[in-house]
């Protein structure tokens, strides 16, 4: 039996030049006839579905954070990593007995010794993308870490987060978690973007936990990503997208507010419990 579908054999046209007819190849005519399909491209088909495609999107860029960025919170500020100001409450708050485990998971440091690493830090200071803050304890005036947004995509309206470095009076602390919502609420209320991204070693576990606990949701593992200080790195990626913002926005002000902690300074109620219950 054939394997197609017989059709009444017509002389085969040079589609280059129509007023030639191949009469020596008339199957390829059957062939053609009977494996014709529609351009997926052009669909135009009159009796093809339509193509799905993604929900329309303004294209308006959002803005690029700038040197002009001062995000003030009740126990932190940030603003652009300034070296002659940040050096050595950075230093200080990051190095010594104890704390090299802080750069672990980062694309740089420990540093071996003051001089490299304010060089680095010149660096840091003069980058556009990542762009680095300075988290500023309100009450002392000095830096006590810092972070980035970085891989910044306007026309996309897409920015990351990372590059985190808390020193130790910073870390599990209430302005830990605000310095993280000035961050977002930046994000998408100032600049405009709709995807906020956090990506972080698969085996930082302290990271994945405070991504989930910040609200960002686990979109899966890029294997063998990156090569970082001469070992492999699997990285976790999680988003938080614009129409998230809001739920998430008043779970944290429900958490930074002074009446979520007793005199101890204790959490009354959990960040994850309050993102549940957000309206």
């Amino acid at each position: 039996m054939p394997r197609y579908p017989l059709r009444p054999v017509e002389p085969a046209v040079d589609r280059r030049r129509p007023h030639l007819v191949d009469r020596r190849r008339p199957h390829l005519q059957v062939w053609a006839a009977a494996n014709q399909s529609p351009d997926p491209m052009t669909n135009d088909s009159p009796s093809a579905a339509p193509l799905p495609l993604g929900a329309p999107v303004d294209p308006a860029p959002a803005r690029r954070p700038d040197d002009r960025t001062t995000l003030a919170g009740r126990i932190v500020t940030l603003r652009p990593l300034d070296p002659g100001l940040d050096a050595a409450p950075l230093w200080e708050a990051t190095y010594g007995s104890g704390k090299d485990h802080l750069w672990a998971y980062l694309f740089e440091g420990p540093f071996e010794d003051r001089a490299t690493f304010d060089a680095h830090l010149e660096g840091k200071a003069a980058s556009a993308d990542p762009f680095y803050l300075a988290i500023v304890d309100r009450r002392s005036g000095l830096a006590a870490g810092h972070a980035a947004y970085l891989r910044i995509e306007p026309a996309h309206r897409t920015i990351e987060v990372g590059s985190i470095l808390f020193g130790k009076t910073l870390q599990r602390t209430p302005g830990a978690t605000e310095a993280m919502y000035l961050l977002a609420r930046h994000v998408f209320e100032d600049l405009g973007y709709r995807r906020y991204e956090w990506k972080c070693n698969a085996l930082n576990a302290p990271s994945r936990r405070a991504a989930e606990r910040l609200g960002f949701r686990f979109e899966g593992i890029f294997r063998q990503h990156l090569i970082v200080k001469g070992r492999n790195r699997d990285t976790a990626w999680y988003s938080m997208l614009d129409a998230e913002w809001p739920r998430r926005k008043a779970a944290f002000e429900r958490w930074l507010d002074p009446a979520n902690f007793d005199a101890a300074g204790r959490q009354r109620s959990a960040l994850s419990a309050l993102a549940d219950t957000a309206p």
